[in-house]
């Protein structure tokens, strides 16, 4: 995760507490413990990866068939090994940290993501002294047009350098914070799990191009936290693929997290330099019991917020920095899925400020089927972009994604009351007036 850098007297207690996150931990070995507000998805084999791909083609072709400029669905952990994901996501977050070490040392902790610019002079010189790279060889990496420019890199021009500089399988040396020896960031890769990349890269491939083809736009879910820097990264690298002309692939970022307003601004940022259309779904989060039980027991810090009510300021934060780049450069689009009707009024309010039209189809809304239709219904009436999201498949499997909106949403029983008592106010009005089937 994109984050901010460690404090000189914390950053190697903090950054291995981190890492624990991004480690396989046997209690957790099945990711669907603790879940119930989810669905989430067992791993055979490969083959069973492709079936899920099928499937998921389906659904792309049944939104297709039900509606203009229609969504579809899908969560990675059902076209990958989740294992995988997990050691994909430590690389890059050894990666990213590696980028805030070095940040530390040139008098930048704390700053905030895309404030944090190492000049490359001395970073070339952290590099060779190392041991990580001569200074020759560090001058090839910064070679591109904007670096020698600018004179300094961020985390996405260094981000930028793992794609172009480093292969799964290269033993790039990284120092460890713990030993202070220098060990190969990609250590763990296998040959097989470089065939895995390339098959999850395959199948989200042939996702996005059934989406493109069929006019629907493609949502991919966020998950575990331990799972989100993969699935973001191979989010993203799908996004500047097919966001070219349009918003096809939106990816998904979960609110209650602490890093969630760094995550959506650095992928901001990102698309803005290449030119390409920002898709998002802001959610609050589904995964916070899990989260919370496997923090405490690996011993590493909790990365959900701390308040329901600073969860709800994350959200309107980095919906607020959604809407003004709408304004500004019209190639971000937003789905705001939320059963919240403070969020809602909050997207209304703010749209209107800013001037953003229902007709210009950047921001849509979106609920669960059968839930906060006293929200959806109106929202729809009044020209809103809105979708029922609609969940299928096996009803015990079903009933246990269903459950977290009565589970982690507050004040749900209280709005299904408003919800019968707004029908009722409805019928006695229709029975007064001799309309009751109108």
């Amino acid at each position: 995760l994109v984050g901010h850098g460690p404090s000189p007297s914390s950053s190697i207690t903090g950054a291995e507490k981190q890492e624990k996150q991004y480690r396989a931990h046997q209690g957790f070995g099945n990711h669907h413990g603790g879940v119930t507000g989810a669905h989430t998805y067992f791993y055979a084999d490969e083959a069973k990866c492709d079936q899920h791909m099928e499937t998921f083609l389906r659904c792309i072709d049944a939104s297709s068939g039900s509606s203009e400029d229609g969504f579809s669905a899908i969560k990675l952990t059902a076209l990958a090994r989740p294992q995988f994901l997990v050691r994909f996501s430590e690389v890059l977050v050894k990666w990213r940290r590696f980028f805030h070490q070095m940040a530390a040392e040139q008098g930048q902790a704390g700053r905030a993501v895309l404030d944090t610019k190492l000049e490359v002079e001395k970073l070339q010189e952290a590099l060779a002294n190392l041991g990580i790279v001569s200074t020759a060889e560090s001058q090839q990496w910064f070679t591109g047009e904007n670096l020698s420019m600018r004179g300094t890199v961020d985390l996405l021009d260094w981000n930028s350098l793992f794609d172009s500089r480093t292969k799964l399988s290269r033993p790039l040396l990284i120092p460890n914070r713990m030993t202070g020896q220098l060990e190969p960031l990609l250590s763990r890769f296998s040959e097989e799990e470089e065939l895995q990349m390339k098959r999850v890269l395959q199948r989200m491939d042939v996702l996005a191009k059934r989406a493109m083809e069929k006019g629907v736009r493609l949502m991919v879910d966020a998950e575990q936290s331990y799972f989100q820097p993969a699935i973001s990264r191979i989010t993203v690298e799908t996004q500047r693929r097919f966001n070219r002309s349009q918003p096809i692939i939106y990816n998904t970022y979960q609110c209650y997290l602490k890093e969630a307003y760094n995550n959506v601004t650095g992928d901001m940022e990102l698309s803005r330099r290449e030119g390409w259309h920002f898709g998002t779904k802001l959610v609050r989060g589904a995964y916070m019991v899990q989260e919370r039980e496997r923090a405490a027991q690996m011993g590493y810090e909790d990365p959900i917020n701390p308040t329901y009510e600073k969860t709800n300021e994350m959200y309107h934060r980095c919906l607020d920095y959604v809407l003004e780049e709408i304004t500004r450069s019209r190639k971000a689009s937003v789905m705001v899925a939320s059963h919240n009707e403070d969020t809602v009024k909050f997207t209304l309010h703010r749209m209107r400020e800013l001037g953003i039209h229902p007709s210009d189809k950047k921001v849509c809304f979106g609920q669960l089927l059968g839930m906060c239709d006293q929200i959806t219904f109106p929202l729809g009436q009044a020209g809103f972009p809105v979708y029922k999201y609609v969940p299928y498949g096996p009803v015990n499997e079903v009933l246990p994604y269903l459950s977290r909106r009565a589970q982690e949403n507050r004040g749900f029983m209280q709005r299904a009351n408003r919800e019968r008592d707004l029908l009722w106010k409805e019928v006695k009005r229709r029975l007064l007036t001799g309309n009751l089937f109108s």
